[in-house]
């Protein structure tokens, strides 16, 4: 039986009342994931949420019996989106006996990854690193599980030549990014599309941390794109969101990459924000079997892993996305091969995940030797006022396209 697809209240109560699994998930060596996250810096909006996921599907893990009888440990550590102190984070929980890392951070992840491949240990890069990780005949050891930027901003393309009658030969679709290597990310695959779809791409790249807008949305105005494709961060959306009011953008054309969150929707106002949209491969809200037994089994025994308001973040459901995939491919290595728990044994029960979503958190993913990305699903969501209502279902387009630009630029990786 999947972990976290069939467990009942019911079931869990008894193993809490009895206390008898909880005692078996601590009488074997522990699963040990290495979370070197930047807790302090750059990516406190989403990294506290995620650690704080991961730990309490480790607590809810162990009160299940955890994995074959071992327990899941989550180590955290905080490296400050600074490179050199990641490299130091994964040297220090490598000697501790961890092989599975997790990052959070594209420089941080790229600085890792050469010794990661060389260790032959599992580097997780969901949301984050290089998007040609994907390729899984290059990048042996890496698992960005969940749709890589490409991918995100082709389904977002796709999502719009369907709103445009299926025909982008007239259409034009602006790009407001970060001036910088994440905001840049996707306007490789962006120009492709334009090229074989025939539509005109305006780029309008905005300065760090995005509160001067003002020219990207005037040439906006000017433009008259039919869409806006935002890569944006944080309070960037708010500073979007009122550029869009004073040069009468609709806010129902804009588009958001995955990270938009319901801080930033409380921050525009939600009533203000009705209207916005967002690609993900996560579902929000607590609506979901695996968030309400968090909050069954553990916050409502004052034994949750950080402050219950997190819960009802995107970002926290993000965590449990990416730590439920992690936990199952721990828990299929181990159902496959015993113990010990190896990075190559990891690996293979990596690979060995088809059509999981988590009991429903996340986009189904199907992860292969060759694609470790999952299948790259994502669907488009609105804002109403009060939450986020699902508009396509989970889809990934031109897949022919994307896999064309990573099998070219991991290429070039497995050339250097």
């Amino acid at each position: 039986m999947k972990l976290f697809s069939n467990l009942t209240a019911v079931a869990l109560a008894a193993i809490v009342a009895t206390g008898a699994s909880e005692v078996s998930a601590q009488e074997k060596e522990p699963v040990k994931f290495g979370l070197c996250f930047d807790l302090s810096k750059s990516y406190t909006f989403i990294s506290p949420q995620v650690a704080q996921a991961a730990q309490d599907l480790a607590k809810y893990t162990n009160l299940n019996g955890g994995l074959d009888g071992h327990p899941v440990e989550m180590i955290v550590r905080d490296h400050g989106n600074e490179p050199q102190r990641g490299v130091e984070c994964y040297e220090q929980l490598k000697r501790d006996g961890v092989i599975n890392f997790y990052m959070l951070s594209t420089p941080v992840s790229n600085a890792v990854l050469p010794r990661v491949m060389r260790d032959e240990n599992i580097l997780m890069q969901s949301f984050s690193g290089r998007a040609d990780a994907v390729d899984g005949d290059v990048f042996k050891w890496i698992f960005p599980v969940g749709p890589t930027y490409w991918q995100q901003a082709a389904n977002d393309v796709a999502f719009i030549k369907s709103q445009l009658g299926d025909d982008l030969s007239d259409a034009t679709i602006g790009f407001i990014y970060f001036d910088f290597p994440f905001g840049q990310e996707p306007i490789e695959i962006l120009e492709t599309l334009a090229e074989k779809e025939g539509f005109k791409l305006q780029l309008y790249p905005v300065p760090l941390p995005g509160s001067d807008q003002s020219g990207a949305w005037s040439r906006i105005r000017r433009d008259k794109p039919d869409y806006v494709i935002s890569w944006m961060l944080g309070g960037a959306h708010v500073v979007a969101a009122k550029e869009m009011a004073r040069n009468r953008f609709p806010l129902d054309r804009y588009i958001s990459v995955d990270w938009i969150n319901e801080v930033d929707i409380s921050n525009i106002g939600a009533e203000t924000a009705t209207g916005i949209l967002r690609g993900t491969n996560v579902a929000g809200g607590q609506d979901l079997p695996l968030v309400k037994s968090m909050l069954d089994t553990l916050y409502a025994n004052g034994e949750g892993s950080g402050p219950e308001k997190h819960v009802r973040d995107v970002h926290y459901n993000k965590g449990l996305a990416v730590y439920s995939v992690a936990i199952e491919a721990a828990r299929i290595a181990i159902e496959k091969n015993g113990w010990p728990l190896t990075a190559e044994s990891m690996k293979a029960g990596y690979e060995s995940i088809e059509n999981y979503n988590a009991g429903g958190v996340m986009s189904p993913v199907t992860v292969t030797p060759k694609d470790h990305g999952g299948g790259g699903k994502t669907r488009i969501e609105q804002w109403d006022g009060e939450t986020w209502v699902p508009l396509t279902e989970w889809n990934a387009d031109y897949l022919d396209v994307v896999w064309e630009v990573i099998e070219e630029s991991s290429g070039k990786f497995s050339q250097e």
